[in-house]
């Protein structure tokens, strides 16, 4: 399949990348100009986009779409609105009018009750909105909502749904494998779901 990876030079992005390609797909990293791609396999394909701008045609050619951006700790609400909420909202759009076959967002716990996030609730709230976008679009849609991410590469070992700890943690190479398998595997269709490593 032909994936197109939103967020692949991120610290999840790039293990995502490598995963998709060790299961014998071909991802597209969607990267800015001003993106550093060093991180990434020499071999794989760029197509250049702005989240917070994103024009016609980006999906195009590409069996589905992985969400795995984020504006970053560092910036303001302003910054997560135009990437995590309208960003990930314009490219669920354009992904529907592109035929792929499902669209997979990373998300965050919290964002299903966004409102008793305290100091996250705006970026929750963003989160929450992209969900929803996401679960009206008629697309066959995956959401994962992992617990606090650390940068292990983890084990595979996961607890997913009612079993998970909120207060738990989630590996980024763990959730990476998730996403990347979430991608073509018929158990994650419309499923949305929260995910902790063990």
């Amino acid at each position: 399949m032909n994936i197109l990876v939103a967020g692949a030079t991120g610290q999840t992005g790039v293990r995502l990348v490598n995963e998709l390609m060790a299961n014998g797909h071909s991802p597209i990293a969607l990267v800015r100009e001003s993106s550093d791609t060093s991180t990434l396999p020499g071999d794989i394909t760029l197509r250049h986009g702005d989240l917070t701008d994103l024009q016609d045609g980006v999906c195009d050619g590409c069996d589905a779409v992985i969400f795995a951006a984020g504006s970053g700790s560092s910036t303001g609400p302003e910054m997560t609105d135009k990437v995590d909420r309208d960003g990930a909202k314009r490219l669920i759009d354009l992904a529907a009018k592109a035929g792929v076959s499902r669209f997979v967002m990373l998300s965050s716990v919290g964002a299903g009750d966004p409102g008793s996030g305290g100091d996250m609730a705006h970026y929750l709230q963003a989160k929450h909105d992209a969900d929803e976008h996401l679960m009206a679009s008629g697309l066959s849609y995956a959401i994962l909502r992992p617990v606090r991410l650390t940068d292990e590469d983890g084990t595979r070992d996961m607890r997913f749904g009612d079993q998970v700890d909120v207060k738990g943690m989630a590996a980024r190479g763990d959730v990476a494998a998730v996403l990347a398998r979430a991608v073509d595997d018929e158990d994650w269709h419309n499923q949305t779901l929260l995910m902790q490593s063990v």
